[in-house]
């Protein structure tokens, strides 16, 4: 089938078997096509997101957002998506992974209206925090960080936020990585980087915080 004639499902499936992941079954597929109706909807009207053809948008934030999902370690409840944006990867994680109940922290008003209704239609286990990260009071199994700005300063937040045992997941590229792991300070344990599909330079860097010693 010629790419530009596949329907968002599709498209979608060969993409990630092209990553090198497996698909998903029939009903997140069909969860993926809607918040990709509504992305492309909203995004006409505010800017969720500087890509905006269908095909960029799975390939660019869809895949790379499933990868995380998928990377992330068992046992996680609660996860925070800081700077949440247009809700990646907050909402592919909470498709993909309905264990864990996902908070989506959006501080511009407009794109906390888009994250409200995509929850909503979704029917995903998320809610919304429309204000900055640093004003909330709980803790979290896992914080996510994505194309945030100011992302050191970012990352000093999020590490705040972090429960005991629990998880910093950074999706950046390579040479952000080393400035990134000093803004967190030295309360973490870091893995070694996992590479997401699409670009190459782009990897997910795990960190769990350290137990405290008595």
């Amino acid at each position: 089938m010629n790419p530009q004639e596949e329907n968002p499902a599709a498209r979608l499936k060969r993409l990630l078997m092209e990553a090198g992941l497996a698909p998903l079954d029939l009903q997140t597929a069909a969860q993926f096509e809607r918040y990709l109706s509504l992305i492309i909807r909203w995004n006409a009207r505010i800017n969720l997101t500087a890509i905006r053809d269908e095909a960029g948008i799975q390939s660019r934030h869809f895949v790379e957002s499933i990868a995380c999902a998928r990377a992330l370690p068992e046992g996680i409840r609660t996860l925070l998506d800081f700077g949440s944006g247009a809700g990646l990867p907050g909402i592919p994680i909470a498709l993909c992974r309905p264990e864990i109940y996902v908070t989506l922290s959006e501080s511009q008003g407009k794109k906390a209206a888009f994250l409200q209704e995509a929850i909503r239609v979704l029917a995903v286990p998320a809610s919304v925090h429309p204000g900055r990260a640093e004003l909330l009071d709980s803790k979290f199994d896992c914080v996510t960080l994505r194309a945030v700005d100011r992302m050191p300063d970012a990352v000093r937040v999020a590490a705040s936020r972090i429960a005991a045992d629990g998880w910093l997941a950074l999706m950046t590229s390579k040479g952000d990585l080393e400035r990134l792991e000093f803004a967190a300070g030295g309360g973490f344990e870091w893995r070694s980087e996992i590479p997401l599909p699409v670009a190459e330079s782009r990897v997910l860097a795990l960190a769990q915080r350290r137990a405290a010693i008595l």
